[in-house]
């Protein structure tokens, strides 16, 4: 007689559970990452379009407002932005944390960190 080979019930349902977990934390994380690039970028874009001899902090802060506002950004505003001058450049860096509700009381945090230099 052979030997059956295969997975069992409890096995493919825990393996079910599984992949249904890592598929639910996929989808709450993507939104958060999805921001976080987005807050690159229009970081990069104002440090490199900032001209560093007449660029004030406020104006820098606006210019990130503006440009948050159109790529839909509320995790972090201009008032969260630190600008640096450096040597004739401009260097603007944040840190901030989102915590995503994952299920009841449980949650996730994730703490980013972004930073360019320009000009």
């Amino acid at each position: 007689m052979k030997r059956q080979k295969g997975m069992s019930l409890i096995g493919l349902l825990l393996t079910g559970v599984g992949l249904a977990l890592v598929f639910l934390l996929g989808m709450k994380t993507v939104p958060a990452v999805t921001e976080y690039t987005a807050i690159k970028r229009v970081i990069q874009a104002v440090a490199e379009g900032a001209d560093s001899s007449s660029a004030s902090v406020p104006a820098l802060r606006k210019d990130f407002d503006l440009r948050s506002s159109i790529d839909d950004i509320t995790s972090v505003r201009g008032k969260d932005l630190n600008i640096t001058k450096r040597g004739g450049h401009v260097e603007i860096s944040v840190a901030y944390a989102r915590k995503i509700p994952v299920v009841a009381n449980v949650s996730l945090l994730i703490e980013f960190e972004a930073s360019s230099t320009g000009n």
